[in-house]
């Protein structure tokens, strides 16, 4: 019997945002405390309006329900539930996403949002078993100018509490070679480099992101495969990629699971990750993933064993980190 969510290879989580982990049930309890009407009278009837016809539709409603997101406690609840989940499902080791545009322009200060998400992401270790990173996310749909403005404001927390920078948000229309002075700023300063590329953006996307902003990972990156000479260098330069399928799915940038490229691209020998990127709105977690991909793809414990392995390689780790991650997976025995 293959492994389930109930019996998890140790994993990383590479995509995900802290954001898309807010749950129907935390949003309305969040609703009720902060005073914020939201125009849902149950869980299930928010659960409900998650019925996505393409990226667009999604971001509506994931920016509309951030209005709950107002206080410390907020977020450290969020990150915690999150933290929560994951580690259920295998999750060892968690870089995550966040997005301080989004936040800043309701009005909640910055600093109420690092103080938030770092008390969850200190108490993560010895709560849950999971170490983490924090990635700063830039709009790409907002002006270059405002994620300089946001970038500059976060320095108090570079190298403490924020890894790196990533850029997300509405792809089509926005190719990442708008935001190179903001990476040029992010590399001197040390911080780490990735980007949202090729989900619903052209395989050009993807190379820009690689020659022109610099990025050491590729978020989403499933276009590539459009493109012979693209493939050819991912795989020459084992850059990873973050592959979500279970949202790729819920927004049509494939039409059914089984249709996804996943097998294509592990065979083309291209470092791919499973993640969950916003599992609140896309139906289930980093485990969650596995398991549709064994049950949807029929991939092998092995073939999970693999994954999972590229999870720690393409990992913000030291070695010695990576080093014990990895024989984790190495042990694992599938029930």
């Amino acid at each position: 019997m293959e492994a389930r969510v109930s019996d998890p290879v140790p994993k990383a989580e590479l995509h995900l945002h802290i954001e898309g982990t807010l749950e129907p049930e935390l949003a309305l309890d969040l609703a009720g405390r902060n005073g914020v009407a939201l125009p849902y009278r149950s869980a299930d009837e928010l659960r409900a309006a998650y019925d996505f016809q393409d990226l667009q539709s999604f971001l509506d409603l994931y920016y509309g329900l951030m209005a709950v997101l107002r206080t410390e406690r907020d977020f450290a609840e969020l990150a915690d539930a999150y933290l929560a989940r994951a580690a259920a499902q295998g999750v060892r080791h968690a870089e995550i996403f966040f997005d301080p545009q989004a936040h800043t322009a309701r009005g909640v200060p910055l600093a109420t949002v690092m103080a938030g998400l770092g008390e969850a992401l200190a108490a993560a270790p010895a709560r849950h078993g999971v170490t983490t990173r924090l990635i700063m996310c830039f709009l790409r749909d907002e002006p270059a100018a405002s994620a300089l403005e946001a970038f500059e404001a976060a320095r108090p927390w570079f190298g403490t509490l924020i890894t790196g920078v990533g850029l997300d948000s509405a792809e089509v229309g926005h190719p990442p070679a708008g935001f190179r002075e903001v990476y040029d700023r992010a590399r001197a300063a040390g911080l780490r480099l990735v980007a949202h590329a090729g989900e619903e953006g052209p395989p050009e996307y993807v190379w820009q992101a690689l020659d022109v902003l610099g990025v050491e990972r590729v978020d989403h990156g499933i276009r590539s495969m459009e493109d012979p000479r693209l493939v050819e260098r991912l795989v020459r330069d084992q850059v990873p990629l973050t592959v979500c399928p279970l949202s790729n799915v819920r927004l049509r940038c494939v039409d059914r699971l089984a249709d996804h490229p996943l097998p294509r691209m592990m065979a083309a020998g291209l470092l791919v990750t499973v993640n969950s990127d916003d599992p609140s709105y896309f139906g289930g977690y980093a485990g969650d993933n596995f398991d549709a991909l064994r049950d949807g793809l029929g991939l092998t414990g092995e073939e999970l064993r693999l994954l999972a392995a590229n999870s720690f390689r393409a990992a913000f780790l030291s070695d010695a980190e990576r080093a014990a991650y990895l024989e984790e997976v190495a042990a694992h025995r599938f029930a």
